[in-house]
């Protein structure tokens, strides 16, 4: 049997399966290591289907936002070797989850577009290229948390168009300080600002918003993916809610720069799992 986890900072998916047979999939919550300890993620997990799987399961992938080195991924190997002692575990980011759901054992530049941004240059097994995506202050570019940053400071400047700010102004009936609040004061302001990408959708047909999500891509484009040598020639892949959604407004930039649109996922854990029981049992 195969387990595969994607986690992210608020939830984990969970998919196993054994070959010929259908696979099946639950939730737990977010493991980021740079926010948790072994200790109360195993104590999580204690509570969940993972524990009626010990025992079980021969293989064990887990993909993670914040597994950033071998000290990260640590956190998460020994949480794992308490519930899977007898298993074969890897711990990779999630940045590699993309390369493997989208490009599969073939090289392409694989891209992350959620509530933060990320990419890397992937030569089909591992990523031999990596820009830093720096977070929605210094980077994110393209990202959830960046595209509401700008919406939120064009709407408190009211730069916004005005027939948009009343739109919004009822959509999200919030004081001057209570942006300002959530934003500089409270915790996770990234996932605050990401909350409000799907006003964008809505009005996607709107000249400004149709602008702005397509000038954030835009620069997304510019100050990762063309750092990556031979990028024009090669398959552009993404994963990820915003990729997802705004697809449409995501391939229009890439053809205008004539760049080659690859696969586009909302999320990766299906794909990996088909990914893993190919590489895995060979016929």
């Amino acid at each position: 049997m195969i387990l595969i986890a994607d986690s992210g900072s608020t939830k984990t998916s969970w998919c196993f399966s054994e070959k010929g047979k259908k696979s099946e999939q639950f939730n737990t919550g977010g493991v980021n290591p740079f926010f948790r300890t072994t200790e109360n993620i195993v104590t999580e997990w204690e509570e969940t289907p993972l524990a009626n799987l010990s025992g079980k399961v021969d293989r064990v992938f887990f993909y993670g936002a914040g597994v950033v080195n071998e000290e990260k991924a640590s956190v998460i190997q020994k949480a794992l070797d308490v519930f899977f002692p007898e298993a074969e575990k890897e711990v990779h980011s999630d940045l590699l989850a993309a390369a493997h759901a989208t490009l599969g054992n073939k090289s392409g530049i694989a891209c992350i577009l959620g509530t933060g941004s990320n990419s890397c240059l992937y030569d089909g097994k591992t990523i031999i290229a990596h820009v830093p995506p720096l977070g929605f202050i210094l980077g994110d570019e393209g990202s959830g948390a960046v595209l509401g940053r700008q919406l939120v400071g064009d709407y408190l400047k009211k730069t916004m168009p005005t027939e948009l700010q009343h739109l919004f102004q009822q959509k999200y009936p919030l004081e001057y300080a209570e942006f300002l609040n959530r934003i500089y004061r409270q915790e996770k302001p990234n996932q605050f600002l990401a909350g409000f990408v799907p006003f964008l959708s809505e009005n996607i047909q709107n000249e400004y918003c149709k602008n702005l999500v397509e000038n954030a891509f835009e620069s997304f484009i510019v100050r990762n993916v063309a750092q990556y040598s031979g990028y024009q020639n090669r398959p552009l892949c993404f994963v990820g809610s915003v990729a997802f959604f705004f697809q449409e407004q995501l391939k229009n930039v890439l053809l205008k720069r004539n760049l080659v649109p690859g696969i586009i996922l909302k999320e990766p854990l299906l794909k990996l799992m088909k990914f893993h029981l190919q590489n895995d049992y060979h016929e």
